[in-house]
């Protein structure tokens, strides 16, 4: 239904933003005056939120807590403020339960063009709702602030429409900060009688919300969109929200839809191999059976193995790939749409009127088909890797995989164990019959919980991991410190706290039942070590399904092949020789550092690569609350300390 009409009206509103910022003297307070001007003159609901910028800092009660309450701290300049602009409108149909959430990210202090289309493409779809007499749900269209980031206005919205406040913006701002007031030059609005509320409005329960954003980039060729879906800890949007938007682009709009993609992974030669030796199989499969439709072009195989790959670590990493990831926390399914117009196109004005107007009828489609939802999105999955726009690898089928890689562990750890304990009951049965007495059977009882020994030095190694977890929170407390200088200073405290910890158990008292090292000794502590690293990824794999799957390609093999060097040194043999060959480059390789440094500069060169770039990295983790630092901290890091105990163990 969206028209001419509409498009022209986003048209006024672009050109009063751009000539309203042309002016010296512009103000941030100008620009989002004329917007809520705008949404009132529609008959939509106008208010202003004024929020604070929250901090990313370290903290180690933030992990798996739920958002907090926001509260502005003492240290933050009550001058640093940013106000996002909001406005609802209440559907004729409906009962006011439920909403529907535009964002466009919109810079107040400096407007671009590409900022000023998005806020034309949500102008012209709200223009249209404010008139039609189908809508069921109050659709709410947020302008959300980002001179402190995209992410930060959105989520701090969110936050203030979960959290009963039960006092206007006045006396909120006024018990914050008494002395910054500008909020309330947003609401003079002499054009028209219409209120602008000093409160925070809200609407129904949100069934679905659309970031829209207009690229900073043109397409050569056509016009296309890009969807990004990833959230905090790997959570994704229900599938039916992307097939319903891949649908109305690709088959009403005509627009090229393209999800994410590992570019290193297109250049492969290997890979290219692979996919033209699933093609030719495919090709043989249907020559015997015209009806077998096995295997896929090489270039999509390559193609959807570079998707996949992306998907797999966007949802590893942890960190959301928009500000739709502040949905997610409250369980809304939100993606954000990054729509890449055709080269030139937006100096034509025919070819702009066609853009917005394609673009509009997309997000007018989509809100249409949320609309008529009597249930919120739950037939589909949640639990899915991307292949492409409209292919998906789901749960059912990756999980395999996982538990393929996962499952020699618990048989490893338990062959491992029964092997020494009948090692050394061998031992006692094979003692001649003078030495061989009664007094030997406490002896075999105590050797049959030998494995507490193991057990105990695996639980410090994992304490150990927590205390290098929580070391951040403290040298971040370092001021002017670089992120090489972090890293340095988190190596040593981490070495200093190990040895200390190994003090503590080479003490006299945590080795009081051994007087010397047993000769299965190692087997019992690599049985436990096996165990721990088993429930560690299980666990994780709950939590983050990508991050255990990446981390147990690089766990699983190093844990496995764990055995000391000093026994393959004695036997010299071509097996032993090549497994403390493979046993090394696994643990130079496995450690986290050199693992980040080794991969960062196989795909972008090790020109510009350096140990801070690891600390940045993991800055960014804990910035985000991933799980992925946790993992890496508590599971993965205890684990490859424990086998380079077994490597050069004193056996």
């Amino acid at each position: 239904m969206l028209s001419n009409q509409e498009v022209a009206e986003a048209n006024r509103l672009v050109k009063d933003l751009t000539s309203l910022n042309s002016k010296p003297l512009a103000s941030a307070i100008g620009s989002q005056r004329l917007i809520s001007q705008y949404m009132s003159n529609l008959g939509a609901e106008v208010s202003h939120h004024k929020f604070h910028p929250q901090l990313n800092q370290f903290h180690p009660l933030h992990f798996f807590s739920s958002p907090d309450s926001g509260r502005v701290e003492q240290n933050i300049s009550c001058a640093l403020h940013g106000v996002n602009t909001v406005g609802i409108i209440r559907a004729p149909r409906g009962d006011g339960k439920e909403a529907i959430v535009l964002v466009t990210p919109f810079n107040s202090v400096k407007l671009n063009q590409n900022e000023a289309l998005s806020l034309a493409i949500a102008y012209s779809v709200f223009s249209l709702l404010t008139r039609v007499p189908w809508l069921a749900k109050d659709v709410i269209w947020l302008v959300a602030d980002s001179q402190f980031g995209e992410y930060s206005g959105v989520a701090a919205w969110l936050r203030d429409y979960h959290t009963p406040v039960f006092s206007g913006l006045g006396t909120l701002d006024a018990e914050m900060c008494p002395e910054s007031n500008n909020i309330y030059g947003l609401n003079e609005n002499l054009s028209t009688k219409r209120t602008i509320y000093d409160g925070f409005k809200r609407a129904g329960t949100m069934a679905a919300a659309l970031v829209i954003k207009v690229a900073d980039r043109s397409e050569q060729y056509e016009d296309s969109l890009s969807i990004y879906a990833e959230a905090s800890n790997g959570q994704m949007p229900n599938l039916d929200l992307i097939n319903i938007v891949n649908y109305l682009a690709v088959h009403r709009q005509g627009l090229r839809v393209k999800v994410e993609k590992f570019w290193p992974l297109l250049g492969l030669k290997w890979l290219k191999t692979l996919g033209e030796i699933f093609e030719s199989l495919g090709h043989l499969a249907r020559s015997v059976n015209p009806q077998w439709k096995f295997g896929i072009p090489a270039a999509d195989y390559i193609e959807g193995s570079a998707t996949l790959a992306s998907s797999l670590y966007y949802q590893a990493l942890g960190v959301p790939t928009g500000p739709h990831g502040a949905f997610r926390d409250y369980q809304v399914d939100a993606i954000t749409l990054e729509i890449f117009p055709k080269v030139s196109s937006l100096d034509n004005k025919v070819r702009k009127n066609d853009f917005l107007l394609r673009s509009g009828r997309l997000i007018e489609g989509v809100i249409r088909s949320v609309n008529n939802l009597l249930e919120k999105f739950h037939q589909s999955f949640f639990l899915y890797l991307l292949t492409s726009p409209g292919k998906f690898v789901s749960v059912g089928v990756y999980m395999i995989a996982f538990a393929l890689l996962v499952a020699p562990l618990p048989m490893v750890a338990a062959s491992l164990y029964v092997d020494a304990s009948n090692s050394d009951y061998s031992l006692k049965i094979d003692k001649p019959a003078p030495f061989a007495n009664a007094s030997d059977e406490p002896c075999i009882t105590l050797k049959s919980w030998k494995w507490l020994f193991a057990a105990k030095k695996v639980f410090f190694v994992h304490l150990w991991g927590s205390v290098v977890s929580l070391l951040p929170y403290f040298i971040c407390q370092i001021p002017s410190c670089t992120p090489t200088t972090s890293f340095i200073i988190w190596v040593f405290l981490s070495i200093l706290s190990l040895v200390v910890m190994y003090i503590v158990l080479a003490s006299p008292s945590s080795h009081a039942n051994e007087s010397q090292p047993q000769r299965g000794e190692w087997a019992i502590l690599k049985s436990v070590t096996l165990s721990a690293a088993f429930i560690g990824l299980c666990l994780m794999s709950v939590i983050n399904f990508a991050s255990a799957e990446i981390g147990g390609l690089l766990m699983v093999p190093m844990c496995l092949m764990a055995h000391p060097l000093k026994l393959d040194v004695k036997a010299r043999s071509i097996r032993t020789v090549s497994r403390v060959v493979y046993n090394l480059v696994l643990g130079f390789i496995g450690f986290p550092p050199i693992a980040f440094i080794v991969l960062k500069g196989a795909f972008e060169g090790f020109s510009g690569v350096n140990v801070g770039d690891f600390w940045s990295w993991v800055e960014s983790l804990w910035a985000w609350n991933s799980a992925t630092y946790l993992y890496i901290g508590m599971v993965y890091l205890p684990c490859w300390v424990l086998c380079i105990h077994i490597l050069f163990h004193r056996c």
